[in-house]
């Protein structure tokens, strides 16, 4: 029987070659990918689906017209820029609530805390309002 042999290629070491500017392209590409684009959120950031709500019952307010959408977005940026979101939705429930009758509102317009939030809530819309070139909410 004849001996087989294989068609083996001894590879050829090709020379090294230099980086690219192609390959120094794609690694820089790749490292600012890399990097977050905010390290730390931003401050007063509040969640996309609060704003929302917030200028979908702006613009409610305003007769739903689509011209409003900048202006009412303007206002709920105002307010971002003056409270936390946990101070917003304190202050604005506080806000919201305190018509409310009875003893069941009283936990919303009774206490003083309830009373001051409230307070500074509707004096912040207000100027954030009128900033935004809207007339303030009950006006």
């Amino acid at each position: 029987m004849a001996e087989r042999t294989e068609n083996v290629r001894n590879p050829v070491p090709r020379p090294t070659r230099r980086p690219t500017l192609v390959a120094l392209t794609a690694a820089a590409a790749l490292c600012w990918c890399a990097i977050p684009a905010h390290s730390d959120p931003l401050p007063n950031d509040y969640p996309t689906t609060a704003r929302v709500e917030f200028v979908q019952d702006c613009m409610g307010r305003q007769g739903g017209k689509l011209e409003t959408l900048y202006k009412c977005s303007c206002v709920i940026d105002r307010l971002a820029e003056k409270l936390s979101y946990d101070d917003y939705v304190e202050a604005s429930t506080f806000s919201h609530y305190s018509t409310l009758p009875g003893e069941g509102g009283g936990i919303f317009r009774d206490p003083d805390r309830a009373k001051e939030r409230a307070k500074l809530y509707r004096s912040l819309e207000s100027n954030a309002y009128k900033t935004c070139g809207l007339p303030p909410p009950g006006k």
